[in-house]
């Protein structure tokens, strides 16, 4: 156990950042102001836990609002308590029968319980005066579990069989810790936002060739398809025949327009198409990726929950999972979800809405505690000078973290 921290006072914060040129543009978001609700623990040290939710600027305030009012579960409680049992607090918080309704489990609720979350697992990381990732990599496999809400997935997967698959992991553990002198690879997402040029697009994969970035992505969902196939050329042009090449269509396509769309796309033998269609048609995902095949699926960006990653996982519909620790209920229920694709054989390539500043973290607990392939990271660098601890690249791999917590300290704030 780590020091002993009480929790005194929750609150949160509305930090809105407008981002200019076209960055962070796609087929759906052509204007965002990248914007974080963030739950600042204040305790009876001079430590504070900072937990993040992104959102794309209006709205903001709900998330915030509404971490004030759930951050009543946590507030008087010692960090290392409270973290023993956490995933039945992460129950309450989420079954709270005033906010239930809003949900259940989705939108300005469950964005909220991860900024509260998160805060949480960043406290209990600084408490024990380690990174987050080397926290969870050294817990064992109950203490694990024992943060974790498990309902509604014990059909497929229960508390018993996560601890099952944590400690098969163990047994070869070592074999993985590799990764921390290499670092994660990265794959940069900046190179092809949907509103800049062609030219742009040819600039930024150039300069990204030279960091060291082999895999790189292109925002598609144009209203005239031809603009993105000449884009996915260029990018595939521009980048050579062995780099690695995502697309990402947003959502923007129904289920016609996308297997119209994705079949014109395979000629420049894309890793996978992202977000094809809306993220709640089940039905529609499985239909295109029979449609489609062997051109495979990444999605996970807007599905907001552990109950329907896991329906998504039973489709056989879903080929990357992108469940992103930001928008579902935090640290805890992307361990959940992770440790659920493992079982289902699923790769976990995280979206990355906090810049990539706690799933840095994840992705080495993934790989080195749970098992996962080291694929690679989605970067995108936009925030990094508003953190006091951003993320660092070098020839294209993320350094491993070395400063306790989660990496979510914002500069002033």
């Amino acid at each position: 156990m780590g020091k002993t921290i009480l929790i005194k006072k929750a609150f949160s914060s509305d930090i809105q950042y407008k981002l200019k040129d076209g960055a962070g543009s796609d087929a759906i978001h052509t204007t965002p102001i990248y914007a974080y609700a963030v739950c600042k623990l204040a305790t009876d040290m001079n430590i504070e836990g900072t937990g993040l939710a992104f959102t794309l600027g209006t709205g903001n305030n709900l998330v915030c609002q509404a971490i004030d009012y759930l951050v009543k579960h946590i507030e008087g409680r010692e960090i290392n308590e409270l973290m023993s049992n956490f995933g039945q607090v992460a129950k309450t918080m989420a079954d709270d029968p005033n906010f239930r309704w809003l949900g259940p489990h989705k939108g300005i609720v469950q964005l909220a319980l991860a900024s509260v979350t998160n805060a949480c697992f960043d406290l209990w990381a600084k408490a024990n005066e380690v990174p987050l990732w080397k926290l969870l990599i050294d817990l064992p496999p109950k203490t694990i579990v024992d943060t974790l809400d498990l309902s509604y997935l014990e059909d497929v997967m229960t508390a018993a069989e996560a601890v099952s698959i944590l400690q098969e992991a163990a047994s070869t553990k070592n074999e993985r810790n590799s990764i921390l002198g290499t670092g994660y690879r990265g794959y940069d997402t900046s190179i092809g936002w949907f509103n800049y040029s062609d030219d742009k697009v040819a600039d930024n994969i150039k300069k990204a060739l030279d960091r060291g970035f082999t895999a790189m992505k292109l925002k598609v969902g144009s209203e005239n398809p031809k603009r993105d196939v000449r884009r996915a050329q260029l990018v595939r042009g521009t980048a050579g025949d062995k780099a690695i090449i995502m697309l990402d269509a947003n959502q923007q396509w129904n289920l016609p327009k996308a297997i119209e769309v994705c079949s014109e796309l395979k000629s420049i033998d894309p890793y996978w198409i992202e977000e094809p269609t809306h993220p709640d048609d089940i039905a529609a995902h499985v239909t295109l990726a029979e449609k489609i095949a062997p051109l495979k699926l990444a999605l996970g960006e807007h599905v907001p929950n552990r109950i329907i990653f896991k329906n998504y996982l039973q489709s056989g519909a879903m080929h990357f999972n992108q469940v992103d620790a930001v928008r579902v209920g935090g640290v805890s229920e992307f361990i959940a979800i992770s440790l659920m694709s493992k079982k289902f054989g699923i790769p976990v390539v995280p979206h990355v809405g906090d810049m990539g500043q706690i799933h840095q973290h994840l992705v080495l607990f993934n790989h080195i505690a749970i098992g996962h392939e080291a694929i690679f990271l989605e970067y995108i660098p936009h925030l990094k000078e508003y953190f006091k601890y951003p993320v660092q690249i070098a020839e294209g791999y993320y350094k491993v973290p070395q400063q306790p917590g989660m990496s979510t300290d914002l500069k002033n704030y």
